[in-house]
This record gives C-alpha cells, sequence and structure tokens, in this order.
C-alpha cells in the first residue's frame, strides 16, 4: 500500500469514527424535545452564555499573547491571529500534537521572529499547555474515577499520562536537552507496547518540539519569568476550565439538568476532554462529544441533556474559534511556508 493510498485510508476510517461517535450521541437525544427546550431558554441566560464564549476568546489569544509579548512585544491582535490559525490547523491534522508541530511555522510568518524563536515560543506553549491539562485532567481522574464506566476512565487515563508526558518531556526538553533525548526514547518504547494505538501513540512523540542549544537558553528564560508563565496559567483557567464550566453550568440548569458540587464541573470538563490529545479523529471530533456525554451522564446528568449540553459548549468553545481561524488560514500557502523553512 503507497503512502497516499495509506493516508487516504486512514483519513477515511478516523471520519467514519468520528461520524460514529456523533451519532451515539445524537442517539442520546430526542432532537424535537431539545428543540423545543432550546426555545424556551431565558434570553438572559443566552447572553450569558455569549458573554462567557466573549471572554473565552479574551483568555484564549491572551494564552499566546503571554508568550508573544515575552519574547518580541507582539501585539495582541497578531497573537489573537496566530492562536485562531493553530486552532483550525488542530482541525485538520490528526492530533493536537501534530497541530502543535505547525505551530513554529504559523507564529513566524505573522511574527517575524527568526526561526529558532518560533521553535522556542511553540515549545513552551506546547509544554506548558499539556503540563496544565495533564496535572487537570489527573485531578479530576482521581476525583470521578470509581464514578467512571472502566472503558471511559482507562481512554482518560491514557489521555491523561499522554499529557503529563507530553508536557514533562517538552518542559524538559527545553531545559536539559541531554535528559530529555534518554527520556524520549524510553517513552516511544513504552507508547509502542500499547495494545492497537501504541505505534501511533510512539508518533506522538516524534511530533513534540525538539530544542537546539540556542533555543533551549530562550526556552529557559521565558519559562523562568512569572511575567510569562502566570498569565499563560491564568488564561488556560480561564479558556480550558472556567469558560467551559460556566457555560455548561448555565446550560444545564437552563435545560433542567444538573451537577453537583457545581465547583467540580470544571475539573470534570477538563478530565472529559482529554481524549481529544489522541491520535484517533482530526481535532478530536466525535470522540470528544461522546467521552463528555458519557462521563456527564456517569456523574448524574440526564444523557439526553449532556448530549444537547456538550454538542453545545463544543460549538461555541472549540468550532466557533476554528471557524474564525479559518479565515486568515484560507491565505496562508502552507506547503510553500514549510519548503521556504525547509530550504532556508
Amino acid at each position: 500500500m503507497n503512502d497516499r493510498l495509506k493516508r487516504a485510508v486512514v483519513l477515511g476510517a478516523q471520519a467514519a469514527f468520528a461520524l460514529g461517535a456523533l451519532a451515539y450521541v445524537l442517539a442520546q437525544i430526542d432532537l424535537e424535545r431539545a428543540g423545543r427546550q432550546l426555545l424556551t431558554v431565558d434570553p438572559l441566560v443566552v447572553a450569558a452564555v455569549l458573554a462567557v464564549t466573549t471572554l473565552e476568546f479574551v483568555t484564549r489569544f491572551s494564552m499566546w499573547h503571554a508568550l508573544l509579548y515575552g519574547l518580541d512585544r507582539v501585539a495582541f491582535r497578531t497573537s489573537a491571529t496566530v492562536d485562531l490559525v493553530i486552532k483550525f490547523v488542530n482541525h485538520v491534522l490528526p492530533s493536537k500534537a501534530s497541530g502543535h508541530s505547525v505551530a513554529p511555522l504559523v507564529v513566524r510568518h505573522y511574527t517575524g521572529v527568526d526561526w529558532t524563536d518560533a521553535v522556542t515560543v511553540a515549545g513552551l506553549n506546547t509544554g506548558l499547555y499539556a503540563a496544565l491539562y495533564g496535572v487537570v485532567s489527573l485531578a479530576g481522574l482521581v476525583l470521578f474515577a470509581t464514578a467512571l464506566p472502566g472503558g471511559i476512565a482507562v481512554v482518560v487515563a491514557l489521555s491523561t499520562a499522554a499529557y503529563l508526558a507530553a508536557g514533562v518531556l517538552v518542559l524538559l526538553a527545553g531545559r536539559r536537552l541531554e535528559a530529555a533525548g534518554r527520556l524520549f526514547g524510553t517513552l516511544e518504547g513504552l507508547f509502542s507496547r500499547v495494545p492497537r494505538i501504541g505505534d501511533r501513540l510512539a508518533g506522538l512523540v516524534g511530533k513534540l518540539p525538539t530544542f537546539t542549544a540556542e533555543s533551549a537558553a530562550t526556552f529557559r528564560d521565558l519559562s523562568s519569568r512569572p511575567a510569562v508563565v502566570l498569565p499563560y496559567a491564568l488564561g488556560w483557567v480561564g479558556t480550558l476550565a472556567l469558560a467551559p464550566g460556566i457555560r455548561v453550568w448555565l446550560l444545564l440548569d437552563a435545560l433542567g439538568g444538573g451537577f453537583s458540587p457545581a465547583l467540580l464541573l470544571p475539573v470534570a470538563l477538563v478530565t472529559a476532554y482529554s481524549v481529544t490529545i489522541l491520535p484517533v479523529t482530526p481535532g478530536g471530533v466525535g470522540v470528544a462529544e461522546a467521552s463528555a456525554t458519557l462521563v456527564l451522564t456517569a456523574l448524574g446528568v440526564a444523557p439526553e441533556v449532556a448530549g444537547v449540553v456538550v454538542l453545545l459548549d463544543r460549538a461555541f468553545g472549540v468550532y466557533l474559534p476554528a471557524l474564525f481561524g479559518w479565515v486568515p488560514f484560507a491565505s496562508l500557502d502552507l506547503p510553500a511556508l514549510l519548503s521556504r523553512e525547509s530550504e532556508g
């Protein structure tokens, strides 16, 4: 089987899996009843959901801005464009790790920084994002593991381990090159032994950023500055935990559902959505919705309400930014950018 045919088969399988997962979520929903319920939602709730989503865009953009401003005083608007384009790319490549591997091209194109700095800041974004996600997802796994179905608990545990490994690897690679190289090799070997998806998990390690001595020095400088790391972490919490948690809580309350204790809802969502790191479907489409529906149902939310709320949350928090990212991405010639960098 040649490479092109193999890619087509894999893409077809991923699309089928995504559609099957979405079909599962839709099967939990009485669409007619859900439509009637949504039409009766209080306008104040709708306004609150839109306000939370708007603030979520601000916190989302602030993550990249913290890094890029710390590197080269890049404007907030430019940081926003970088974020949106990478968000779109994450939905046309097999996994988030693949999308993050394209980030240096996007950063260099929009900011004009040299290639070493682009790799550095993209790598720091990957490391911080993965480490934060892994820690919060692990907390959720500890809190909710006994309530989750066995299969979901295993998948979430794999996803959490992948996030933690990616975070540790990248942060270590940026600060201690020799130790990171040994750890890369060890983890590739361990991941390759996982049944069914081992080869693809091991492949994720190869897509993680690598550093030269020069870029590692810049990485150490940026990652040791509280003025860079703290705003990034706050933006991460706002984007990945607080905004989705508040939005889902508002929608659950409006549709007659509920989650208790409400303060743990953001952690539950981070844990449920952690499956997006696995190279199953582009951007985790379908699998994230199915995972979150199953997790919320296991934690006491009615399946028909959980499915509707998860679909709306993903639409506002994931697919809307990706759609906005298509606009600047459409003017990019990514193959030409890649060719130019490889020649340079």
